[in-house]
């Protein structure tokens, strides 16, 4: 099970990896557009790993303080995407202390929607959001966390190199076009990234 003291160790995670991944993030939004993504996204998760969560925590609270951490970390349509995904999770999980695994993969597919909406994107238009996708069809129903870890790392994988050759087809990299084909989205990457991170044992 899931609780609040995991969310924090998760945010560790992310913060600690930031401090090689800033650069490889802004490397390649410096390709299809402003170079800061990967700065923008270190100010973020140092907000989130600022959150003190702990076991037994109500859920949802944890989850809404990471959204209003992120949300006030920067107002970029990527860290407003991530703060979205977590509000889901806050209104899914209020009043409990523990996640399921097997209630991961849905949780992320209600989050993907919530997002697809409020980007006012579709699943193929190469974002963060493809890569979530893959990760909530590739954990649905698995009820272990070690498998569940593996099968999240390899959905992700999998879904930044069958886009890497495909076009952006949103946001200002669509102004790319073909010239897009062969480069990785920055928020793709950086979501398959910190799930690495994150599952790290």
């Amino acid at each position: 099970m899931l609780s609040a003291a995991d969310l924090a160790i998760a945010a560790a995670r992310s913060h600690a990896a930031m401090a090689t991944l800033e650069q490889e993030l802004n490397a390649a939004d410096a390709k299809l557009g402003d170079g800061d993504t990967g700065g923008m996204l270190a100010r973020v998760i140092e907000r989130l790993a600022a959150v003190e969560a702990k076991a037994g925590d109500d859920l949802g609270k944890a989850f809404g303080a990471y959204a209003q951490a992120a949300t006030a970390a920067t107002g970029s349509s990527l860290g407003t995407l991530f703060a979205t995904a977590l509000l889901v999770f806050g209104r899914a999980t209020k009043g409990t202390t523990e996640l399921a695994p097997s209630d991961l993969g849905r949780l992320l597919g209600d989050a993907r929607d919530a997002m697809l909406k409020r980007g006012q994107s579709e699943l193929g238009d190469k974002t963060v959001i493809d890569a979530i996708d893959a990760v909530a069809r590739a954990t649905a129903g698995i009820n272990d966390w070690a498998a569940l870890s593996a099968a999240a790392g390899r959905g992700a994988r999998a879904v930044l190199a069958e886009f890497n050759d495909r076009p952006c087809k949103i946001g200002r990299a669509r102004m790319f076009g073909d010239k897009s084909r062969g480069l990785d989205d920055p928020g793709m990457l950086a979501f398959v990234r910190l799930t690495d991170a994150v599952s790290a044992a």
